[in-house]
């Protein structure tokens, strides 16, 4: 069994001949927690994108768990969080949950999602359609429906844009106990108290890596704006 969950080679995107992420060798261990940040684009949701088969890369290789990313070993392995939430237009918040677990084979999915709708604040919303939810809403029931399925990976793309101070509270504890039951995770944030939780920080600029480390050995100032580049934060 591989002992890494993610590990690409040479993985490369171009648009012409714009380089949205140069050739890229990573390896993210089993259980490890990431954070990933640079401006907006920076390379992030390219990575993230192509790691979880939604993005067809120029050049190189992906796999997640040993399997080649957009398989169905792969994508069953992971679970991506976007940060722009798509819903059917016909499903309710419950009906979704009910959808999204019954695809990856959940057993006993209600007591979980009940208790990841009173997490995010949707109990008294389960009933409705989450198309017609305001940003911050949309981005609290795309959570449950992140974490109401199995997982061993997961792909975390600026979450917390538009969620109040319960939303996010609620999705760092629900982060925190996916780490410590052994998920991975990756997180592309400039929410600090993420990056700061994290054990290894992965910064992009113009498609390459400026940093890949501790978080701990990273520049304190640049850590506060969130990003390690020569552009405005996002």
């Amino acid at each position: 069994m591989t002992s890494l969950a993610i590990e690409t080679t040479n993985l490369t995107k171009r648009y012409g001949d714009n380089v949205a992420l140069a050739p890229l060798d990573l390896a993210v261990p089993l259980g490890q927690r990431v954070s990933l940040i640079g401006h907006n684009g920076s390379g992030k949701t390219t990575l993230i994108r192509m790691l979880a088969g939604m993005l067809e890369p120029t050049a190189g290789t992906a796999s997640i768990n040993g399997s080649a990313s957009g398989t169905t070993d792969a994508r069953a392995a992971l679970s991506y969080l976007s940060d722009q939430p798509v819903f059917y237009d016909d499903l309710s918040v419950w009906q979704h949950l009910e959808y999204v677990a019954r695809l990856h084979h959940t057993d006993a999915w209600e007591d979980h999602a009940h208790d990841l709708l009173d997490r995010v604040g949707l109990t008294e919303r389960a009933d409705d359609l989450p198309t017609t939810f305001s940003r911050g809403l949309k981005q609290k029931a795309s959570i449950a429906l992140a974490f109401v399925r199995p997982f061993d990976l997961m792909l975390i793309d600026e979450p917390f844009v538009g969620l109040d101070r319960m939303g996010r509270e609620a999705l760092l504890e629900l982060l925190t106990w996916a780490h410590g039951d052994g998920a991975t995770l990756v997180v592309a944030t400039h929410e600090l108290s993420s990056v700061t939780a994290s054990e290894r920080l992965i910064a992009l600029a113009d498609g390459e890596v400026l940093f890949d480390g501790d978080p701990d050995d990273a520049d304190p100032n640049s850590l506060a704006d969130g990003v390690f580049d020569r552009r405005a934060p996002e």
